[in-house]
């Protein structure tokens, strides 16, 4: 639930988001839900020659179990809160664990 969090703070800006295929997709981020689907507004792929087929596309669907990586602006990432909320949910994990464990 971090990333799903994290990613919907981003909404309005402008990631790339790099598939297993290898194809690169920039664009702005108009949604994503829990399963980290992202759906791509005013997009354009890095590599035009290899994907000529992808230039008419303006707006995409991306399945979240295809993502390799999401490349975002680093002004749009607070590492502080990041790590934060990375700690509480450790935490929280940690102690859900420990009292199945009782």
């Amino acid at each position: 639930m971090l990333f799903y969090s994290f990613f919907k703070t981003l909404i309005g800006q402008q990631v790339t988001v790099e598939l297993k295929s290898e194809l690169a997709i920039t664009g702005t981020l108009v949604s994503v839900d829990q399963f980290l689907n992202i759906k791509l507004d005013n997009i354009r792929v890095a590599d035009e020659s290899k994907y000529p087929h992808m230039i008419s596309v303006k707006n995409c669907f991306i399945r979240g179990s295809v993502v390799r990586y999401v490349q975002m602006p680093a002004a749009a990432v607070d590492t502080a809160l990041l790590q934060d909320a990375a700690r509480r949910e450790a935490t929280q994990q940690h102690q859900q664990t420990a009292a199945k464990a009782f």
